[in-house]
């Protein structure tokens, strides 16, 4: 079971929900049907600054319901981002 962490801890927008794994991975959720594209990509690249600038030996991936353009996909798989569908 994942472990909601309070984004406020990380300077981060109230709205991010951001979770905890057990193998101390910090998982970005993000609910939408809307396509995620390039601007969506640098926004969840400076979110995963703050939390490793926080947490400098944070692994972070991001799990989303949306549809994700093939070169964000690229981009954020380029910077070490894992990304994964929400069941």
């Amino acid at each position: 079971m994942n472990k909601t962490v309070d984004p406020g801890t990380f300077g981060l927008p109230l709205k991010t929900k951001i979770e905890l794994t057990a193998t101390d991975t910090y998982i970005l959720i993000i609910q939408r049907k809307s396509r995620i594209v390039m601007k969506d990509g640098r926004g969840i690249l400076a979110k995963v600054a703050k939390i490793k600038s926080a947490v400098p030996a944070a692994r972070v991936a991001v799990q989303t319901s949306a549809p994700i353009c093939s070169k964000t996909r690229r981009f954020l798989e380029a910077h070490g981002i894992d990304i994964g569908t929400l069941k």
